[in-house]
């Protein structure tokens, strides 16, 4: 175990009171800092409701780390471009989905579409553009990825997926789908990959919060104009696993090679 990962190891405890308190604010953001901002933004440019709206998000971040004795560690953020890219990243919790969105606006999501059904966070998500998924016809649905993801670049709007195609739970792990690397490599735009811990402190499948260092690392833009979308997946992942390896307090599994 190497020394950040001690430490995040000894800092990391439950906090179901701040917790509750967290959540008081979330739900009172969500219905009087998300709703009105979602009616405001409507009629704006697209990069003014980009702004706008991902004010919400950073209430949100901001407010986690006050309630649930969070501190965050951000590294790397000078590796995103200037231009539109494909953005990658592990999936653990919520919280990358609000963060990841503030990184470098405009940014939208590939997303499950029955996220858009929601009351006030659906009407929210749907002025960001997002790409979203039927994961009933696999078949279309990676169609209309690589479609709508092509013209969002064009559109001048990076693209986040997240290639695990569902929450994975810290020190698990699972394989990267390519549809990312394959937007990146079809449009000659460069794929950055993100490595965080968020599942670490914001469980998935519980209300409790954990305090500690909350880190996310943002890797170097991987070249993909010539390139083949396994070849960039498998960088992409590798990456990935490296970083976790270090800033997880949750040991990542042994994997066998080949």
């Amino acid at each position: 175990m190497n020394k950040t990962t001690s430490q995040n190891t000894q800092e990391r405890k439950a906090r179901p009171i701040g917790s509750l308190i967290f959540y008081i604010g979330y739900f009172f953001a969500l219905g009087f800092i998300g709703a009105p901002l979602a009616l405001i933004a409507w009629p704006l440019p697209m990069r003014w409701r980009f702004q706008l709206l991902n004010l919400h998000s950073r209430f949100i971040i901001f407010w986690l780390g006050i309630t649930c004795g969070i501190r965050y560690r951000f590294e790397g953020l000078d590796n995103l471009p200037d231009q539109p890219f494909v953005l990658v990243a592990n999936h653990q919790s919520e919280w990358e989905t609000l963060f990841l969105q503030t990184l470098k606006p405009p940014t939208c999501t590939v997303l499950k579409k029955e996220l858009l059904k929601l009351p006030i966070f659906g009407w929210g998500l749907r002025l960001l553009k997002p790409i979203p998924l039927d994961r009933t016809q696999p078949a279309k649905m990676i169609r209309i990825v690589l479609k709508v993801g092509a013209e969002r670049i064009q559109e001048g709007i990076s693209v986040l997926i997240f290639p695990e195609g569902t929450r994975v739970a810290p020190g698990s792990y699972k394989a990267f789908s390519k549809s990312a690397a394959m937007i990146a490599c079809r449009s000659g735009t460069p794929l950055i990959p993100v490595a965080h811990n968020a599942g670490e402190h914001w469980h998935s499948k519980s209300w409790i919060k954990y305090s500690g260092e909350l880190s996310v690392r943002v890797g170097k833009p991987l070249t993909t104009e010539g390139r083949r979308a396994d070849e960039v997946t498998q960088e992409a992942q590798a990456w990935i696993e490296t970083q976790l390896a270090e800033i997880s307090a949750i040991p990542r599994p042994a994997r066998e090679e080949g």
